[in-house]
């Protein structure tokens, strides 16, 4: 019985690093057998009013740099309205702002949390799409254009733009960790989308048909993920545009990092509390396989099964005196993996050309913030209100 749990925890281990990502390839390998690709782009002529949603708090530091970069949008000017939202910021954000006239700032000083900004600020924008970008995340010049040619497509409600970790050559420990996930996230996105759609979107860049916005409650912590997901409840597809991205530094450190990943952790739990039936692959079919092979293992069993891995790996070691060639190679497999989780641990805060080696370190500490997620959402601990992480400069 224990060979037994000990290998059905190793074949969910795989599948969903590896597996997942290989299915989605051989359903995109069939798909292109039988459908020929029907992707309706919106010609040159037809691009729509939009608007640029901004929602920061206490962003002075990057206010100008962000809104030079908007003012680079290759997009015609007519058509691009901007909107900050400040809700509490107290650091002279909204002063700044009102020093440039081309944006319109709403801003009261009472802090709610981001997700009860968003629902405010959705009342007052009237253009039919909107787009969801954050203050210290710079937008390629034609990022707009791209994001907004997949809703050629009427079956389109949402299109998730890339997100793109900016560094030198020369990485510690959260950026080399960060900037590996979101590839390895970008990878998964596009098998998605080329298939059917993308389970959700991330808040630095994304674009909704403003009219299937729907209020968030005001509690729920992953803002981002709930919107776009609202979108593709509603029968939508969610469109991942790589060409369309956003640019950010890594986060400062990995406390930093861990920091904003135990956030992310405590929502995603909310998440699964708040909307079981996604659980339902009769209901929501491809929507639900997604959310099980993409989130749920990933968020739930994968960081109970790294440990216990571990621990039955010993156990059947002992049981049969280290005698068992497939479990002592296993074992020191583990052993090596170990060794540059903690050779991670020593050398966090130095920068290295060999990342490689940063990524046994990042791949625990994320799914030590799972746990932690777990712990703090079930404490009743987890907060709505902006909590930044200091990012790398």
């Amino acid at each position: 019985m224990l060979k037994i749990i000990f290998w059905i925890l190793v074949i969910i281990i795989f599948y969903t690093y590896f597996g997942y990502a290989g299915f989605l390839l051989l359903l995109n390998g069939l798909k292109r057998l039988f459908y020929r690709p029907n992707d309706i782009q919106m010609k040159v002529v037809d691009y729509p009013e939009v608007t640029i949603l901004i929602a920061a708090y206490n962003e002075k530091d990057t206010i100008e740099a962000k809104v030079e970069n908007t003012r680079n949008i290759n997009y015609p000017k007519n058509k691009l309205h901007v909107v900050w939202i400040t809700d509490g910021s107290d650091d002279g954000t909204p002063e700044m702002l009102a020093n440039f006239e081309e944006i319109k700032v709403l801003h009261t000083t009472e802090r709610k949390g981001k997700t009860t900004a968003l629902n405010r600020a959705m009342q007052s924008i009237h253009t039919p799409f909107t787009i969801f970008s954050d203050a210290n995340t710079m937008l390629d010049p034609d990022a707009i254009k791209k994001l907004i040619e997949p809703f050629g497509n009427k079956k389109v409600g949402c299109v998730a733009g890339e997100k793109r970790i900016v560094n030198n050559l020369f990485e510690a420990a959260a950026g080399a960790g960060e900037g590996a996930y979101w590839q390895y996230e970008s990878i998964l996105k596009k098998l998605e989308s080329n298939f059917q759609s993308v389970l959700a979107a991330a808040g630095e860049l994304y674009a909704i048909r403003t009219d299937l916005y729907k209020p968030v409650d005001p509690d729920i912590i992953i803002d981002d993920f709930v919107i776009s997901l609202n979108i593709a409840r509603q029968g939508y597809q969610i469109k991942y545009q790589p060409e369309a991205y956003a640019m950010e530094n890594s986060s400062a450190n990995i406390r930093e990092e861990l920091k904003r990943k135990i956030r992310i952790a405590s929502g995603a739990i909310q998440v699964l509390f708040r909307y079981p039936s996604l659980l339902n692959i009769f209901r929501h079919g491809f929507l639900s396989f997604e959310f099980i092979s993409h989130k749920v293992l990933r968020w739930l069993i994968v960081p109970l099964a790294i440990p216990l891995i571990a621990g039955f790996t010993i156990l059947i070691c002992i049981q049969s005196h280290w005698q068992n060639p497939v479990y002592a190679v296993i074992f020191y497999i583990q052993v090596l993996f170990y060794f540059l989780v903690l050779l991670g641990i020593i050398f966090e805060g130095k920068a290295t050309r060999m990342k490689i080696l940063y990524l046994p370190f990042y791949l625990i500490i994320f799914n030590f913030a799972q746990y932690a997620g777990i712990f703090r959402f079930f404490r009743g601990k987890h907060n709505v209100v902006w909590e930044k992480a200091r990012r790398a400069t």
